[in-house]
């Protein structure tokens, strides 16, 4: 990886972080490359994976947090995509499971209460 890309994706994990900051997450903070675990710290229950770069591997983002679900909650992967700047952040992709999608619509109050899905694998 060249030293722009680098210093593109940290600075893509200090966008995402600025961006939990002033939105509720006082304590969000970016943890910079090499380190494993959440690329955002001081969510609790929260694992976050800022993505800025071409290749993206969905599948590969989730099975990287699936490593960690025993310490987290909600896991989930926030999209830098090219041309995208602090300006749209508001903008960028989330990639999130289904399963922990249909939570949060349940928890916000969408929906009704769920039935038995006769073609559903449920893990």
């Amino acid at each position: 990886m060249t030293q722009s890309r680098k210093h593109r994706g940290y600075n893509s994990q200090r966008i995402v972080a600025d961006w939990f900051t002033v939105n509720g997450w006082t304590y969000a903070e970016p943890v910079g490359a090499g380190r494993a675990g959440s690329d955002i710290t001081g969510m609790p229950g929260l694992d976050i994976e800022v993505k800025a770069r071409r290749g993206f591997d969905p599948l590969a983002a989730m099975r990287q947090q699936e490593e960690r679900a025993a310490f987290i909650d909600i896991a989930f992967a926030i999209l830098r995509m090219d041309g995208q700047g602090p300006a749209v952040i508001g903008g960028w992709p989330v990639v999130i499971r289904l399963d922990q999608f249909t939570e949060l619509l349940r928890a916000a109050g969408y929906g009704e209460p769920p039935r038995e899905c006769l073609h559903c694998a449920v893990d």
